[in-house]
């Protein structure tokens, strides 16, 4: 095959924000392929606000440095049950988001239902599907950890322009036995 007309992946950086803890997932998508990377958490001890956030900061940083990734997609949060912890968890998304821009990179956001719907293909999904088809999607030979799987789902989002599987559901198909069906003239 010619390099001039070989084609180049692009990596993508998933991130699902916590202050506690936050997932990172990355995987390379060539064409409609997607292959996986990495992923795996960021943990900030108690203490501080301040300090927590920085933790936050640099990882991110430091998965960017370590893999080198051309896109970012970040899960967009809201918890609306307590204001302080909606306070925190913003504070804590702005910290990831900015460790991203500030390695030069663009952020995509993405609605924990549109993150589902893309890949299970249900915007209610529990987190067990969304670990299971992350599993499927990229082959893995096992489940990754909950807020892993929640950032390779956001980053596999944004591999299928934010649509994914739930982009069928806006083109009329319709599940039978475990298959999709398309309606005549989309098949």
């Amino acid at each position: 095959m010619n390099t001039a007309t070989r084609s180049v992946a692009t990596r993508i950086l998933g991130l699902d924000p916590g202050l506690r803890i936050t997932g990172f997932g990355l995987i390379d998508r060539l064409g409609s392929q997607l292959r996986y990377v990495a992923s795996g958490t960021i943990r900030t001890a108690d203490g501080e606000l301040p300090g927590r956030l920085r933790t936050l900061l640099d990882g991110v940083r430091e998965v960017i440095a370590t893999y080198s990734p051309d896109q970012v997609a970040v899960e967009k949060v809201f918890v609306n049950v307590n204001p302080q912890s909606t306070l925190l968890l913003g504070q804590a998304r702005g910290a990831v988001i900015c460790g991203a821009v500030s390695c030069d990179l663009e952020v995509a956001e993405y609605t924990a239902l549109q993150v589902k719907q893309a890949v299970v293909g249900y915007g209610k999904a529990g987190k067990e599907q969304v670990q299971h088809m992350v599993q499927r999607l990229l082959d893995l030979p096992a489940a990754p950890g909950p807020d892993a799987a929640d950032a390779l789902a956001c980053a596999i989002c944004h591999a299928h322009g934010g649509n994914g599987l739930g982009a069928l559901a806006g083109s009329g198909a319709q599940r039978r036995g475990g298959r999709i069906i398309l309606p005549r003239g989309r098949r």
